[in-house]
């Protein structure tokens, strides 16, 4: 039986990384990961899954640390009610 669904917060502010088109890359939605912002597995014996996403152009991306976004994998600045 999965345990918690609640994302833990990874960090109050986004992480700002260089992505590229053709790439397949897999959000951490838990907070769980090691490896954040994308996923390790550390969700494991939960309910929660990764968000898998792709980008269309090489640029720095602002993604979510707090995992409470409401455009995942996007930082929309929701860390700061939090």
């Amino acid at each position: 039986m999965p345990h918690r669904s609640n994302p833990v917060v990874a960090q109050k502010k986004p992480c700002v990384i260089e992505l590229e088109p053709g790439e397949t890359y897999y959000w951490c939605a838990c907070g769980r990961s090691k490896d954040q912002p994308f996923c390790d597995g550390s969700h494991a014996g939960t309910n929660m899954r990764p968000v898998e996403f792709s980008v269309d152009e090489k640029k720095k991306y602002g993604l979510c640390g707090c995992k409470h976004t409401k455009n995942p994998p996007f930082c929309d600045g929701s860390h700061k009610d939090l």
